[in-house]
């Protein structure tokens, strides 16, 4: 652990919006961040596009995104033509969880989705190709539906409640939420992947390397308020931390949250690990329906373990 007194390192950290920020705000108003020497200015995105750009430019130095979108950056398999060629995942934070296939609730069936639009938040990254590909396994083609770009998951979760869209994929809590208002959850990524890695913690590998204390001490943070939310002794501190923090929270939400993000089984892996065979998920969808069509690397190229084992030796 770094001297507290000593002057922190300020770093920008750009999120989602929603409740998954559930560690981070722990590890901000815990003081975990500090304790490790560092200042985390978070920033929001709208889209992965906009987090991207804020990456490879420098505006940002560390993302919570997903694991696809580590890959499809890296490999410029993006419409916005951003190449983040160092690109790599550090840190797991949704390995076990299967992102939902949310529909109205007048939806009970694929074929129903025949000739409909769906949310996606890009077009060419993210969980955009799981759709694709539970829309194949459910039987319809690429042209009996569309997809549209709706943004964020904040955005898409408004979308569907004003009817805007017929389905969007979703991961904790937000299937969940919606799942309590009436809307049908009509299949999940399980049917067609046995692994997926969903969320991780992404740096570009050349900022890493020239902050190495500052990543690490920031992985070691995380760890700690993923450690400190897992503990039954904090529920009632961890439950009000999330009433502050998260926007148009109502009476219940909280405890929804944390059965779905803190389930000893599918939640937040407590070590902070990735899951391999689930990176590799995502190499195989991205070689399938990623464009342009190229050869991509192996799986381990868009990890970096280091980052994680030197983090759990500090005290």
């Amino acid at each position: 652990m770094i001297n507290a007194t000593a002057a922190r390192a300020r770093v920008t950290l750009i999120v989602f919006p929603g409740g998954f920020n559930w560690p981070v705000w722990a590890a901000e108003e815990r003081g975990f961040f500090a304790c490790h020497g560092i200042d985390v200015e978070v920033l929001t995105t709208p889209g992965s596009v906009f987090q991207w750009t804020a990456l490879a430019d420098g505006r940002a130095q560390i993302a919570i995104t997903l694991m696809d979108n580590v890959v499809a950056y890296r490999e410029g398999q993006t419409a916005a033509g951003i190449v983040v060629p160092d690109a790599v995942a550090v840190m797991g934070l949704d390995t076990r969880a299967m992102p939902t296939l949310v529909t109205r609730p007048t939806i009970r069936s694929y074929q129903q989705l025949e000739g409909a639009t769906l949310a996606v938040d890009a077009l060419d990254t993210g969980n955009a190709l799981v759709l694709m590909a539970l829309l194949e396994h459910g039987g319809l083609r690429p042209g009996d539906y569309r997809l549209e770009s709706a943004g964020g998951v904040t955005r898409r979760f408004e979308a569907m409640q004003h009817g805007h869209y017929a389905g969007s994929l979703f991961n904790a809590p937000m299937d969940a939420l919606l799942r309590r208002q009436g809307f049908t959850a009509l299949d999940t990524a399980r049917s067609v992947l046995d692994h997926f890695q969903g969320h991780v913690v992404a740096v570009r590998k050349a900022w890493a390397e020239a902050n190495r204390v500052v990543v690490v001490g920031f992985v070691r943070a995380l760890c700690d308020a993923l450690a400190w939310l897992y503990d039954p002794v904090n529920r009632a501190e961890a439950f009000a931390l999330y009433n502050r923090r998260m926007p148009g929270a109502v009476a219940g939400s909280d405890a929804a949250a944390y059965a779905v993000l803190f389930d000893p089984v599918a939640g937040f892996p407590p070590d902070g690990d990735v899951d391999r065979q689930g990176i590799d998920a995502v190499v195989r969808l991205r070689a399938r329906y990623g464009q342009p069509r190229k050869p991509l690397r192996e799986s381990a190229a868009y990890h970096d373990p280091s980052v994680l084992v030197e983090a759990r030796v500090l005290a």
